[in-house]
């Protein structure tokens, strides 16, 4: 579809519901583990065959899921308009201002973030997302990230996860000596003894920069990161059954490099500091902190992912009978987890394929608009940002930890 059509069709779509799209789910398999079954899909409908399972739903997405034997289109957000397929990333390319208003399509080529739920069975093998210097010498971007842990839902058999190293590694500069043996040997789990775990607490969830070895546990997991889908596995066998391809410890490395270095190259690219800080918790754990700015009768709105200009979001529940007045500072999509309601007018319910998800036009979100709880339970609503939309307003962990 030329680029034209494109426009005239999002034009007369954002002008019919007044600055916001619907968006169709858009569910990543992946074939490396078990899927946890807890996006709302009938039984049947997670097994793909070759593909492995549904394991993951991306939010809002412009980025390419990288699974080599999914479709060109896997991990594309599409808008929800009759008998038309655009994806949320075509409309952003030609429609960009409209959809992202004119200052911030300025320097700004795209939404610039990534949201999704994960829902595996077992635990994530233990891994590192490339920092960007290392990211752009395969064309990629890094992956900073930040979770939270989904409430009123099963937290499955391993609820928490796996952080850095413990710190004496690095304070005694042991990393190469100790870990390296595990990556040659390819053969078990035992790398995470050397690791720290913490408890995945609903309601709550982390901030994690890239370059930090992390093994996430198997709470259903909303994350928000920056767009891209690169990393190194560092843990070959899961729960005793689940073998990982080798080929994942080096998915992101330059082939010159693995044949110069071997295994070794991808222990340079963890940020030790961090991955070997002894505050590690307090400094990467975050909850939800109110908005200032926005207490209300009729409900409440916090921000759950902040700490970073990279990206940030907001989670915002709505009483029973009652409406919240919301105003942001830019475009944001949105999942709507429990509850149904409206947002200005238009028609929203969590768990309901076609209206759980929408976007939110800057024009849109810069106004107030009205988000109305038409059920007998709260309407709880999560908004992603993009990078520096909410610059002066997120909160910083080291502000709060002062307070």
């Amino acid at each position: 579809m030329d680029d034209n059509k494109v426009r005239d069709i999002v034009g007369k779509e954002l002008e019919r519901h007044n600055g916001i799209l619907y968006l169709k789910p858009c569910w990543i398999a992946r074939d490396f583990l078990s899927p946890g079954k807890r996006l709302g899909l009938k039984e049947e409908e997670y097994d793909m065959g070759e593909r492995g399972f549904i394991a993951e739903r991306w939010l809002g997405s412009e980025t390419s899921a990288d699974t080599p034997k999914g479709p060109d289109d896997e991990g594309l957000s599409y808008i929800d308009i009759e008998d038309e397929e655009i994806t949320l990333r075509d409309a952003v390319q030609v429609s960009g201002s409209q959809i992202m208003g004119a200052e911030y399509a300025k320097n700004h080529k795209d939404l610039g973030r990534l949201a999704k739920i994960y829902d595996y069975a077992p635990r994530i093998p233990y891994h590192i997302h490339l920092l960007q210097k290392d990211a752009d010498l395969v064309g990629k971007v890094a992956k900073e990230e930040a979770y939270y842990f989904l409430e009123d839902v099963d937290l499955g058999n391993h609820p928490e996860t796996f952080f850095g190293v413990h710190p004496y590694i690095v304070e005694q500069q042991k990393q190469y000596e100790i870990l390296l043996p595990y990556l040659i040997e390819w053969n078990s789990d035992r790398i995470l003894k050397h690791s720290r775990a913490y408890q995945n607490v609903t309601g709550e969830g982390f901030h994690v920069p890239s370059g930090i070895l992390h093994a996430p546990g198997t709470a259903l997991t909303l994350e928000l990161q920056e767009p891209s889908d690169v990393f190194c596995m560092l843990q070959p066998v899961v729960d005793g059954k689940y073998f990982i391809p080798k080929e994942l410890l080096f998915k992101d490395i330059r082939k010159e490099d693995r044949e110069k270095y071997g295994e070794r190259i991808v222990l340079e690219k963890v940020d030790w500091e961090q991955s070997g800080d002894p505050y590690f918790y307090e400094n990467h754990h975050i909850e939800p902190v109110p908005v200032d700015g926005t207490g209300q009768d009729g409900g409440k709105e916090e921000w759950i992912y902040y700490n970073t200009t990279k990206f940030s979001g907001k989670r915002l529940v709505v009483k029973p009978n009652s409406s919240f007045k919301s105003r942001d500072n830019g475009v944001y999509n949105a999942l709507v987890w429990r509850g149904s309601g409206k947002i200005d007018g238009r028609e929203i319910e969590g768990n309901s394929f076609g209206l759980d998800e929408v976007l939110v036009t800057h024009e849109k979100a810069t106004q107030e608009t009205t988000v109305e709880n038409t059920g007998t339970t709260d309407l709880i609503l999560f908004k992603f940002f993009g990078p520096d939309i909410n610059n002066n307003d997120i909160p910083y962990i080291r502000d709060l930890m002062q307070r």
